[in-house]
Parts: C-alpha cells; structure tokens; sequence
C-alpha cells in the first residue's frame, strides 16, 4: 500500500512547477503583448461549499462530501475522502478568456493536498493539523476559452479538507457557451420511507451537454448527481417535502426547474408502510445440509432470505461463494424456488474468510461494477455487505471503497436498499464499527441500515441484555452521528445474532431469541436475521457445527421466530 507520495514523484512536482514559472516568464518577456490582466473577481462558483452541496464540484470516485467542520472561512468546507486507489480528485470547469492572466487559490489541510490547472501548472502542501493557502498563477492560451481546476489528497493518506476556493480573473465571455439546457421534465417519486425520498425524471437537452442535476428541497439544494435519479436521505418521518430538480451544463448555465413533486414521507416505526422492513435470516447453499428453501418457507411462514456468500472469483467478478456461477446454478434454481414461494432474496458479500470482492476490487467504481452484476442478474430490492476481519472491517481505505460503491448503485438503481452487516461489543460498535458509521455519514452514501452482528464478543451468559445494550450503543452512534431522533435511528438500525451455540460457546435460546424478536418488533427496527438457518435443527449436546444448532429445539423454531418479526 502508498502511505505516501514518493520522493521522486515530490521531486518531479516541484521541479514540474518551477519550469512552468520559468517558461512563462520567458513567455512574457520575448511576447510582443502583455496578456489581459486578471481583475480582483472570483469567477467559481460555489467556492467555500457555503450551498451545502457539491455542484458544480465533481469528485472522483464519489469521494467527495461537504462538511461543517473543519472550515477555513464560512460554516461549510469540502471534504475529500482519499482511498488507497482513488486521490478523490474534486474539479470545476468554467469559462474564461483567451490569453489573460488568472490565480488560482485555495485553503487546504491534510497530508499531500494539491491544487491545480488540468494539464498545467500545480502546487501542493503538507498541513495535518491547520488550514494552508495555495496559489498557482497561469495564463490562458490564445484560443482558450474554458479550464478545469482541481485539487485532490494523495493515495492512502486519509482525508484532506479544501476551502474558499478562488480564481481571481475576468471571467468568460465573447463565443463561450451561455445557452441553458431544458428543464428536466416527468419528476416523480419512485419511493419512501421515514427518512428518504427515492425521485427520477426525463432527461435535459442542451446545445453543448448536461453534465448534471441538482436536486432542491423547497429553495435549498440538497443533492448533485449525474443520472436522472436520486435518493435523499436524512429527512424527518411524517413530513412533507416538495422537490424539483435543475440541470446544468459544463459551463455552469443551469436549467429553469422542472415540475414539483411534494412527498410526505413514513411515519415512522410499525405504521410506516414504506420504510424497509425485513425478517432474512441466512441460507447458506455452501454447506450444512442446506434444507429445501421452499419447504421452511411454508413450516414457518418467513419470506427473505440472506443468501450467503458473495465472493470474488477472481478479477473483481462475483460468484456465490467465490467458485459457483452467478447464474444458472444451484443458487439462480434457490432463488426461482423462493421467489416462485412468494418470497425474496438479499444477497450478502463478504463474510469472515474467502476472498472478498471489497476487499479485491481495484477501486470503489470497479466494486460497483461488480454489485450491479448481481443487481441485474437478479432484479435486486436489497443488498448487503457483510464487512469482517482485517481485509475489509479493519480497513480503512476498504471500509470507504465499500461505502462509496454502495452510495454508487444506490444512486444508479432508484428503490434499492442498502445495508452493511458488522460486528460489535457488548455496548456498541467498535472503533472500526464507530468509524464505518461516521465514513458513512462523510460520503453521504444513505445506507439503509447498519446491522450488528451481537455474538462471538466472548459476552457471557445474558445474550438477551448483552444483544440490547449492543443495540443501543448502535442507537446513540446512529443519533449522535446523523442528528437523528431515537426513532428515526432505530429504524435504520439492524440485529444479526447466532442461533444457539456461538463459536465462543454462547447460548441464544429459543426463549432467548424470541425476547431479541419482540424488543426488535416494540423498537421497530430495520431487520432481524440470524446466522443461519441451516443450523436451525435440534443436536442438543452436538456442538457449534454446520448444520444443527447444538441445543434442544424444534425443527425451524428460530426461523418460525424471526419470521414474526414486524418492525
């Protein structure tokens, strides 16, 4: 892994920076004419992120976000969260004259931040602690009538901040681009819940190209995105919303707004009809003697399953269990079976071991590309990623590639529903857990619901409180982190426990299990599931083994428990 930029790579920058300067002042002294000079104005737009959102900022990888804090100047500042693979480079094309002198300036702080012209000159600094400013002067070229300016972290070296942003010149005018695209036309909702609203629409035309959408709640503008659909997240339950969504173009002329949508989102808690609600304990087609899917189905009356496990079989391609085809075997003939039983799926990726696709894709858009393969090879609703061990749960720069990937398909298949499954303590996540719940929130990536995992945290014997106060040590994470209230937390909120004998020898009872199922059903959360139900048979005295609980049960007791979960 870079942990850094290498001395050479510095070493080439600044020598790179330095000829440019050199160059230029040449330039200037054998020219026949002084090119126009750059008047004291500002012509960027949104340069200290003070809208609270992005546009007309574009970042790679989706690694971008707006935040409160730390800011330079203002109440907002930019937010780039730099990966392994991705440098979350963020830009802003605009207009300007040809042959005229510009600065481009900015405030930036983390390790190895860069501010720059595409395919000119750059300069970068080194601030972990404290705001630094960054000039770069250049000219335009004679015919020039557009730039697209930058500034980007480095690889692995964690999150960098940018703000007030500023190119000081005249700006654009004579034969650039100032017709504005059509407005977006057919906005509707396509989804709710308590706290989100799914919208799609028609797309713009324009003269030259839309380059995007920005969608307004009321008068604010809440979210850019570059397809015709969106999902906006953090909204409070029972409230009505009005949306209506602009388009833009490359040159920042943007669209009248398109037609109003007004949305009163879920109450919230058992009467919301539309919030995500699911009872999916896990089949796991891999071992255990797994039971005809169909036939528990009809014993017990459950209708989700987790189908587990979604592996990499090499080159960032899914296949179940990392060596089954994707379709066409045993698992695609499961999923008919269930979905012909009126039930439905959601896949999990992941898991403790194998070789996991989080953990081996590239970069966070390679990851998406791998989950729309599984979304559209089986109409998904649901996904979820199980994220464990130290590839991909202790990882940082992988927890963000998970994270941005799901905000990614999110945003491409309007209703889908994401969730992240991981482990936690006695009281509440981990650190890592702790992390993945703020990354979350710095990416915007409006997961659905994050699930602990209350077993095999070597807890003792009272795996009922233990599993509650997991849960709400979970709770104030997802309150303290979102500004959420206790209702609207619990319901993006998500238990996955471990029938009967856990790998530390932990005892969830029937008795036990139903305790976890009515606390879930009287605190409507989002999902309860359990690991798994081809252990879901008696073998009292039989151990922790594949395919029997090791206790003293019914024959799909647990599964006929879960499936009683309401929300």
């Amino acid at each position: 892994m870079r942990t850094r930029p290498p001395s050479g790579f510095l070493a080439r920058s600044r020598r790179a920076f330095v000829a440019v300067l050199g160059s230029a002042a040449l330039a200037l002294a054998g020219a026949l004419a002084v090119p126009g000079t750059a008047h004291a104005a500002n012509v960027l737009s949104n340069p200290g992120f003070e809208s609270g959102s992005l546009s007309p900022w574009s970042c790679s990888g989706n690694l971008g976000s707006v935040v409160s804090s730390p800011v330079h100047g203002g109440s907002r500042a930019l937010a780039g969260a730099v990966t392994s693979a991705d440098t979350a480079q963020c830009a802003q094309t605009v207009t300007v004259r040809p042959d005229t002198a510009y600065t481009l300036s900015g405030w930036v702080r983390g390790s190895y931040v860069y501010l720059g012209v595409d395919g000119g000159a750059s300069t970068w600094a080194s601030s972990p602690s404290a705001y630094t400013q960054l000039k770069v002067p250049f000219t335009t070229g004679a015919s020039q009538t557009s730039v697209k300016l930058y500034v980007h972290g480095w690889y692995a070296q964690g999150t960098y901040y940018a703000d007030d942003i500023s190119l000081d010149g005249p700006g654009g005018g004579g034969g650039s681009d100032t017709q504005a695209p059509s407005a977006p036309a057919n906005l509707t909702s396509t989804g709710k819940t308590s706290s989100s609203v799914s919208l799609s629409w028609s797309a713009s035309s324009d003269n030259v190209g839309v380059t995007g959408y920005d969608v307004y709640s009321g008068g604010n503008q809440v979210l850019s995105v570059s397809g015709t659909s969106a999902t906006v997240g953090g909204l409070s339950p029972s409230t009505a919303y009005t949306f209506t969504v602009k388009a833009r173009d490359a040159a920042g002329n943007t669209s009248g707004a398109s037609n109003a949508v007004s949305v009163t989102t879920g109450a919230g808690g058992g009467g919301d009809t539309g919030a995500f609600k699911q009872a999916a304990p896990y089949l796991y087609l891999g071992w255990g003697d797994p039971p005809n899917a169909a036939s528990v189905m009809s014993a017990t009356g459950v209708k989700w399953y987790t189908m587990a496990f979604m592996l990499d079989s090499g080159g960032c391609n899914p296949a179940w269990d990392g060596n089954r085809p994707l379709t066409g075997g045993v698992d695609q003939s499961t999923i008919n079976q269930i979905r012909s039983a009126g039930g439905d799926i959601v896949p999990s990726f992941g898991s403790w071991q194998g070789s996991k696709l989080g953990a081996n894709c590239s970069s966070a858009s390679a990851l998406a590309g791998a989950l729309q393969k599984v979304i559209d090879a089986y109409s998904l609703k649901a996904i979820d990623m199980d994220i464990e061990n130290t590839d991909e749960f202790e990882n940082e720069a992988v927890q963000a590639r998970i994270l941005t990937a799901l905000k990614t398909v999110k945003a491409d298949n309007p209703g889908l529903r994401t969730i992240v499954t991981f482990g936690t303590t006695t009281t509440g996540p981990t650190y890592y857990g702790n992390r993945l719940v703020e990354q979350a929130k710095s990416l915007n990536a409006n997961i659905d619901v994050f699930t602990i995992m209350p077993f095999d945290f070597g807890g003792g014997s009272d795996m009922y409180g233990n599993t509650v106060n997991a849960a709400e040590g979970l709770k104030a994470k997802l309150k303290s982190t979102f500004g959420w209230d206790d209702a609207t937390a619990y319901s993006h909120l998500g238990i996955s426990g471990m029938n009967g004998l856990s790998d530390q020898q932990e005892n969830t009872t029937p008795a036990i299990w139903t305790q976890i199922r009515d606390w879930s059903n009287s605190h409507h959360i989002a999902r309860l599931a359990y690991w798994a139900v081809n252990r879901d048979r008696p073998c009292a005295g039989g151990g922790v083994v594949s395919n029997c609980s090791g206790i003293s049960q019914s024959e799909w007791q647990f599964t006929s428990i879960t499936a009683g979960f309401k929300g």
